[in-house]
């Protein structure tokens, strides 16, 4: 357990330790299981400081999104459809790690491929991780398409008792 004091301090409990974002981003790239807590109300402020890292991460160097893709993450906020992209990307992010984790089990000793590793592997292996990642886009769009299916028959399902006249279909030309 962390635990954030107002100073902004951050506190390992396991090694009585102070420690930094840099040390909790270790923490996330060594796999370690942690939580970071309010020192004083016990709050969970896990999400808080994972984003606090992804923030420094994106301002520095080469960011991962650009600001197009961070304005319609935005605009999802408060939208009915919200919880559904939540659940979406948290699915893409999954696929997309376990088609890394394949590809790290393939490297020498098991050990995750450095940078130069991953363009010599793609110069070599171009066309099959792009094949691979066709599949991986054409199962995002599937799963997001089935998302949008389930909605619309909850939403069926829910309205459909309601005496509502039916639309007719509009031409568009």
């Amino acid at each position: 357990m962390i635990k954030k004091y107002p100073n902004r301090r951050l506190y390992d409990t396991q090694t009585s330790s102070y420690i930094t974002l840099t040390d909790v981003k270790q923490l996330v790239l060594d796999n370690e299981e942690f939580t970071v807590v309010d020192a004083k109300t016990n709050e969970d402020l896990s999400r808080s400081i994972l984003l606090q890292i992804i923030l420094e991460e994106e301002a520095s160097g080469a960011p991962m999104f650009s600001s197009d893709v961070l304005a319609q993450i935005i605009r999802f906020y408060g939208h009915a459809m919200q919880g559904m992209m939540g659940s979406y990307l948290e699915k893409n992010v999954q696929a997309f790690t376990d088609i890394q984790r394949k590809f790290t089990s393939s490297a020498v000793g098991g050990q995750p491929f450095s940078p130069e590793m991953w363009t010599q592997f793609m110069n070599v292996q171009g066309p099959m991780m792009q094949g691979m990642m066709n599949n991986y886009i054409d199962q995002s769009k599937s799963l997001f398409v089935q998302m949008q299916e389930q909605m619309q028959n909850q939403s069926k399902n829910l309205f459909g008792s309601f005496p509502f006249a039916p639309v007719p279909p509009t031409d568009k030309k």
